[in-house]
């Protein structure tokens, strides 16, 4: 399938999607956006503001049962088996979460979970309420990791002042 002059790839598809409906809403947030010039980052962009720079990654995940789920590791087959590894979580700063159903963003600090989050849509049909991570609650960029990197700028920015 071709598709404006380009070999269609759907996957590869979803993930553009995804990171431009990230870009546009952290724009909207009052972010400017940095790019990197390789697919082998860890990070699909940067967002930054008042010399606060966020390394985040894009995912693109459609709703299952309610809810958009993320595992906090990378998966590819090769002829032999199936291979997982852990994302180097020390590498970004936040995971956005793009969901097609509900064309929103969800922000997620993946050193708050360990090997996976799931972020509820719709109520789950048992009533559960404990343990429950709302996706609502994620729609803004978390304040904690904000004033990590705002600590980090003040760090570096002290360094540069008071060289050793």
């Amino acid at each position: 399938m071709q598709t404006m002059g380009m070999r269609y790839h759907h996957t590869k598809t979803k993930g553009d999607l995804g990171v431009l409906c990230a870009k546009v809403d952290l724009v909207k947030k009052g972010y400017g956006l940095l790019l990197p010039l390789t697919e082998h980052a860890p990070f699909d962009l940067v967002a930054f503001r008042e010399n606060i720079f966020l390394r985040i990654s894009v995912k693109y995940r459609t709703m299952k049962e309610g809810a958009v789920g993320l595992r906090f590791s990378s998966v590819w087959v090769d002829r032999r088996q199936i291979h997982r590894v852990p994302i180097d979580k020390s590498a970004i700063d936040l995971v956005c979460i793009y969901c097609p159903d509900t064309e929103l963003c969800y922000y997620v600090d993946p050193r708050r979970f360990r090997d996976a989050v799931n972020l509820r849509i719709l109520p789950p049909k048992n009533r559960q309420q404990y343990s429950v991570h709302w996706a609502s609650d994620f729609k803004e960029l978390p304040p904690s990791v904000v004033r990590a990197a705002e600590r980090r700028h003040a760090r570096q920015d002290s360094n540069l002042r008071n060289p050793v």
